[in-house]
């Protein structure tokens, strides 16, 4: 039978994920006295049992084995308390703007990328060096989970509580401390293949561990490697990836007529174009082929209404293409995915390797170190470019086929100018408005990922205390390549006067104009503008500590006083070195207006190169105090005992700050036991928020303002049916911001009973309610929004400065006619700047239950359930947020306008109030079997409205894995076992969003068939 004292570790790590679990570690076990200490995060008291009173996750190997992650990324999902996974593999813009490639974020709790602390055997690890933006739209950075080596994982140690006072920013919602395999003696192989039903995803693993203990075991040498090889998941390959018109998908809803379920973009091979406003209306033998300010596009004859036939089954129509819910032109918008069958999840090659050792020196001082290297290179096939206002393209007069281009090209008539024009013969430039450069085929990705780690220290004990000190230096590295179009070289190229000139003017594919482009140009034309573009991304870690810890400092009348301190130095960098045709080192010069622009990269933003460091100094103290013990038996307190911690952080960039911790295990008896803590925390702002100058991004937003003419003059029935253009939105940096403040606190009880006889096994129960306030969460106003405040102050006769337009043309003039609204040009730009905004509050309640039984005629079980229930989460609006939703209260702006950055966030997005998990293991000599069933709460699309402005209900998900594996003991295959199994047994499909699927919840695929050999000599 288990001692009291390694039961005691399971209670210590309750919560039930997956605390540790006995039927899968007695497999491993040569008796039953043979239980490793389990050491788990939250006390940097080395042997003490403080962590009673922290609700702290254990997920070990058995744990591990059913959850059957093939990634850093799959495992984290599979805890309860992990929020939404913004950075994924799956997430791929087609711009080097964000993260993209092998990577996975950290978001406990939902409080956000940044917030929880990650820790590499019990040390931090460096960040992730490439941002992307939060919800709150400024730029967050996260360690990467997928470089973590899962089949080498010997635990995984969470602590679901704040924890800045022991650890440092960052630990605001909790920390997670990996423990890879180490201090083994032999060799094991295993090799893993798998596929997902349905698609071409196939992927293959292999690993190595060997370990060699030497000079009588003294010393140790232990060395794991994994490589994994893994497919494109791609477009085609299911139904709610394989265009980006869902419209069908969401046949017999509420939902089906909602024009922004197709999100078939609006620029297109079928070009949008203008001729200078300064001609007017250019007519052709007196039939007007643009608009005053001299608008037109490319369609096919049978869109009807053209003005001017032109070769090939094409013509040439007045103003803008008119692509909107009830528009003649809604065909030529163009399908991205149906067109290029674009990667949903890259190809992938990941390779890690690590290696620890360790001697003793003498009795009392041990040596060791670590060494860590992973790298991972994507393949992904993306979207074809489109071009962004932002960076206006001329298409020179002497272009080839300029229908408005010169009478006369190389002395000769020009064979492509409309006859009877009302222009002069040199003819007329024009300039790209929307276009899709689809006959350039589409964008090819390929990312690098890099991550070095080398660590050395010294360990012992002198006068009774325990020391060690180590030096730690990890660097990260990425290298994003990806095709692109050079603005130069393509107005270089549309200059030309013969038929290599690249040719804008030729529209699509008739048979069917959303798809391709049936009429490309030259291959030479599309060759002299292609580019390849480089982004380097960089971050490091340098970091320096020295810690003691006595577990028996001195003694009182309930036992021994632990402490621990510890002083860290730590230097953070990061820097990102953009192309030299997006940081402002290559230029474009419009070569008709003679403006200069920052950037030369069709359909991305100028990106000014960024870099940062910081130092950091830390001082932290702790203490285990026991107050009453068990042998003091005092009625209705069994044992009584508290932590008191502090740390000290300066940061050589934002200051400096010093925050408490305390937390109290009170047992009532042997078996049941109340715990509670309290702490203040502190999140400094990442590098990229402190120094990026200007950081211009584009996303798709719709002009409230232009809409509600568009609304009174009976072009769209609703605001929600209209166009959403690119739009440019510029945001700087702050070198003011301030640390973002937290307090936390939380209540939880610990049920054993004992009276169970132990035929039916041992179980824990265990309830922890907490709650989380912040403020001074590093945020933006955001665009969205600062288009519906300038839509709500044009209402009422004024504008909001920060949204810049252009003046308005002569087009824009007539399109307000009759509306009773003053006229306004197109959105050149949003400003914003980083701040720290006011609070936000969460609160949930964790609930697990453990079982284990051993030792039966019938095996060993386990069973492990652990849920999260999200209560509240509520982040108070800034003034200006304040303002726009008492408005929309009080009927002055459209209910259907979503307004972000406040309120309550419950169930909205990534943030379902019900998360949960359960496992089993059965144990029966040579056999195992394992399962893990997950359940997702729905959640609200707030990206898709209802005219009531009621959200689409993403639906709840409960998946389920399973294997079974054998064990060989006799003969050539001894020592060898054979695994077969499959994830998401009832194959689910991830609930229906208006992106198909919502990735930041969901695995874009639905089940998954493996089977592993492994082999120990």
């Amino acid at each position: 039978m288990r001692s009291r004292m390694s039961w005691r570790h399971a209670m210590l790590a309750t919560s039930a994920l997956c605390a540790a679990s006995w039927a899968g570690a007695a497999s491993a076990q040569a008796t039953d006295d043979m239980v490793e200490e389990i050491v788990v995060v939250g006390s940097q008291i080395e042997g003490s049992k403080v962590t009673a009173a922290l609700p702290v996750t254990v997920v070990d190997q058995a744990q591990l084995d059913n959850v059957a992650a093939t990634s850093g990324d799959d495992l984290f999902r599979s805890i309860p308390q992990m929020g939404d996974v913004s950075f994924n593999s799956s997430y791929l813009p087609n711009s080097s703007n964000s993260a993209r490639g092998d990577v996975g974020s950290v978001n406990l709790r939902n409080l956000g990328v940044g917030n929880t602390l990650v820790l590499l055997n019990g040390r931090r690890v460096v960040a992730h060096p490439t941002s992307r933006a939060d919800e709150n739209l400024v730029p967050v950075l996260t360690y990467n989970t997928n470089a973590i080596p899962v089949s080498g994982i010997k635990r995984l140690e969470v602590l679901r509580d704040g924890a800045a006072a022991l650890y440092g920013s960052d630990a605001v919602a909790g920390v997670i401390n990996t423990v890879l395999m180490d201090d083994y003696d032999g060799l094991t192989v295993e090799a893993q293949y798998g596929s997902a039903e349905g698609t071409n995803l196939r992927e293959g693993e292999f690993s190595l561990q060997a370990g060699r203990n030497f000079n009588e075991g003294r010393g140790n040498v232990t060395l794991f490697a994994n490589y994994t090889n893994r497919s494109a998941l791609k477009a085609w390959d299911q139904d709610f990836t394989s265009s980006v018109d869902r419209t069908s998908l969401f046949a017999g809803t509420d939902y089906a007529s909602n024009v922004t379920l197709d999100d078939r973009v609006t620029s297109t091979p079928w070009g949008s174009l203008t001729t200078p406003s300064s001609f007017g209306i250019i007519r052709q033998n007196g039939v007007a082929l643009t608009t005053a300010a001299g608008a037109f596009h490319i369609q096919p004859t049978t869109n009807g209404a053209c003005a001017s036939i032109l070769p090939n089954g094409i013509c040439l129509a007045t103003g803008a293409a008119a692509t909107g819910a009830t528009g003649a032109d809604r065909n030529l918008r163009f399908d991205t995915a149906g067109t290029f069958n674009p990667s949903v999840m890259p190809e992938l090659e990941r390779v890690n390797l690590f290696l620890t050792g360790k001697y003793d020196l003498t009795e009392d001082l041990r040596a060791f170190g670590e060494i860590g290297y992973y790298t991972a290179t994507t393949h992904a096939v993306q979207t074809s470019t489109t071009n962004l206002s932002g960076l206006p393209i001329a298409i020179a007069t002497t272009n080839y086929y300029n229908p408005f281009g010169a009478a006369v090209l190389n002395g000769q008539a020009n064979p492509n100018r409309l006859p009877g024009l009302s222009i002069p013969a040199a003819g007329v430039p024009v300039t790209m408005s929307a276009y899709n450069f689809v006959d350039v085929g589409p964008n090819h990705v390929d990312v690098e990922n890099t991550q070095w780690r080398f660590l050395g220290g010294l360990k012992g004990e002198k006068f009774g205390f325990k020391w060690e000190s180590a030096l730690l230096y990890s660097k990260a590295e990425v290298e994003d390549t990806s095709d692109g179009i050079s603005a130069t070289l393509l107005q270089r190229q549309l200059a030309l006067s013969t038929p290599d000139a690249y040719n804008p003017f030729n529209g699509g594919t008739l048979g069917n104009p959303s798809i391709g482009d049936g009429t490309p140009s030259s291959q030479a034309a599309i060759d002299a503008i292609r580019v390849k573009t480089v982004r380097k991304s960089t971050s490091s870690l340098a970091l320096a500590d020295f810690k003691v810890s006595k577990v028996d400092l001195f003694a009182v009348p309930a036992g021994d006083i632990g402490f621990a301190a510890g002083v860290e130095y730590r230097r953070e960098t990061q820097k990102d070195d953009r192309d030299a045709r997006l940081d402002g080192t290559i230029k474009f010069t419009n070569s008709v207006t003679g403006v200069t622009y920052e950037n030369d990269l069709i359909g991305s933003s100028a990106s000014p190169d960024t870099k940062g460091a910081r130092n950091v100094t830390s001082l932290y103290a702790e203490l285990a105090i026991p107050v009453i013990s068990p042998d003091m038996e005092i009625p209705f307190i069994y044992n009584l005992e508290a932590q008191l911690a502090g740390r000290y952080e300066n940061f050589s960039d934002v200051g400096d700050v010093a925050k408490p911790k305390v937390a109290v295990a009170w047992d009532i008896y042997d078996g049941l036991r109340f715990r509670g803590s309290w702490a203040q925390g502190f999140k400094a702002p990442n590098l990229e928020q402190v120094n990026a100058t200007l950081v211009t991004r584009s996303n798709n937003r719709r002009d409230w303002y232009r809409c509600e003419a568009d609304r009174r003059a009976g072009r769209i029935a609703s605001l929600q049916a209209c166009a959403q253009p690119s739009t440019l939105e510029r945001r700087s940096g702050n070198s003011e911001l301030k640390p973002e403040e937290s307090e936390t606190w939380g209540l939880g009880v610990v049920y054993q009973p004992h009276f169970v006889p132990e035929e039916f096994g041992r179980f824990t129960f265990t309830v922890d309610y907490w709650r989380v306030k912040q403020e001074g969460i590093v945020g933006l106003f955001g665009g969205g929004n600062a288009i519906t405040a300038d839509y709500l102050a044009r209402l009422n006769g004024s504008s909001y400065a920060d949204v810049v337009r252009a003046a308005p043309t002569a087009d824009d003039i007539a399109a307000f006619q009759g509306t009773g609204l003053a006229p306004v040009g197109q959105i050149l730009y949003i400003a914003d700047q980083y701040q720290n905004l006011l609070p936000q509050e969460a609160r949930g309640l964790d609930i697990g239950v453990m079982w284990s039984l051993r030792g039966t005629q019938y095996g060993d079980f386990s069973v492990n359930f652990n849920a999260a229930h999200l209560m509240k989460f509520y982040r108070s609006p800034s003034p200006g947020v304040a303002e726009l939703v008492a408005a929309q209260a009080a009927g002055q702006l459209d209910p259907s306008i979503f307004i972000g950055g406040g309120g309550d966030l419950i169930r909205q997005n990534g943030r379902p109030e019900w998360k949960w998990s359960a496992s089993a293991t059965w144990n029966y000599e040579q056999w195992t079997v394992g399962a893990f069933t997950q359940y997702i709460g729905d959640v609200e699309d707030t990206q898709l409205l209802d005219a009531e402005g009621d959200a689409w209900i993403i639906d709840s998900q409960l998946t389920a894995n399973m294997y079974g594996q054998y064990e060989f003991t006799e003969g050539l295959a001894a020592n060898t076992r054979l695994r077969v199994g499959v994830r998401n047994l009832t194959d689910e499909k991830p609930p229906l969003s208006s992106d198909g699927y919502l990735g930041e919840l969901y695995q874009p695929y639905s089940r998954y068939w493996y089977v592993s050999v492994r082999k120990s000599f």
